[in-house]
């Protein structure tokens, strides 16, 4: 390896990727995964928008929670609709809840009764039958994301998971789950929020055209 080459050294001996040609793969598998899933998961993706317009339309509401970078998708997805999703469009606020916003109640829920009840025991208070649940877990198996959509089935919401790897064992508590073939934590959680906003976008326009808000000319 000459001066200067920008290609690293393995411990080994061996030559690895160097920055550019990594960071053209980073892109490339994203984009790859997010081809894969328009190929394979259109139709589970309609059966999530339609799970959400019919809740709304009943007067429910859309929650959802994870950890980590998930809980920040949570809340990212959360405020698209009781804000704005697209500034193109102006309709009315519409309900939805991050189960992982307010520090006092989960605090107080891990301390009271564990971590992995803290997003299932405020549910089992702001969730009704006919609600939406996102479970958002990269793994498939965080403890309190799956008593959460355990608790959800229980109570009689609908339980949607956005999962990655082979789903895990939140695969098996969801009516509809949007799994996205890696176990790459990064890469999972770019095409889940890629998987949210086409979700929200699809519902804004099914409940703008069909009469829970307006458009913008």
């Amino acid at each position: 390896m000459g001066p200067g080459d920008p290609r690293e050294q393995h411990p080994r001996g061996q030559l690895t990727l160097n920055e550019a040609e990594r960071f053209a793969a980073m892109m490339e598998d994203g984009a790859a995964l997010r081809r894969r899933m328009a190929a394979e998961c259109t139709p589970a993706v309609l059966a999530v928008v339609a799970a959400c317009e019919r809740s709304l339309r009943a007067g429910g509401k859309l929650l959802f929670c994870g950890n980590g970078g998930s809980a920040a998708d949570a809340q990212h997805l959360a405020t698209e609709l009781l804000v704005r999703l697209r500034s193109r469009v102006e309709r009315p606020s519409w309900p939805a809840i991050a189960l992982t916003l307010d520090p006092a109640a989960l605090t107080a829920g891990g301390n009271d009764y564990g971590f992995e009840e803290v997003f299932a025991r405020p549910l089992q208070g702001l969730g009704r039958a006919g609600d939406v649940l996102f479970g958002i877990t990269t793994s498939g198996r965080s403890p309190n994301v799956l008593r959460a959509l355990e608790t959800a089935r229980g109570m009689g919401l609908v339980t949607v998971g956005f999962l990655g790897g082979d789903g895990g064992p939140a695969r098996a508590l969801c009516d509809h789950a949007l799994v996205v073939p890696s176990t790459e934590t990064a890469r999972v959680q770019e095409v889940h929020i890629a998987l949210g906003h086409a979700v929200l976008e699809l519902l804004e326009d099914r409940l703008v055209g069909g009469g829970m808000g307006q458009g913008a000319p």
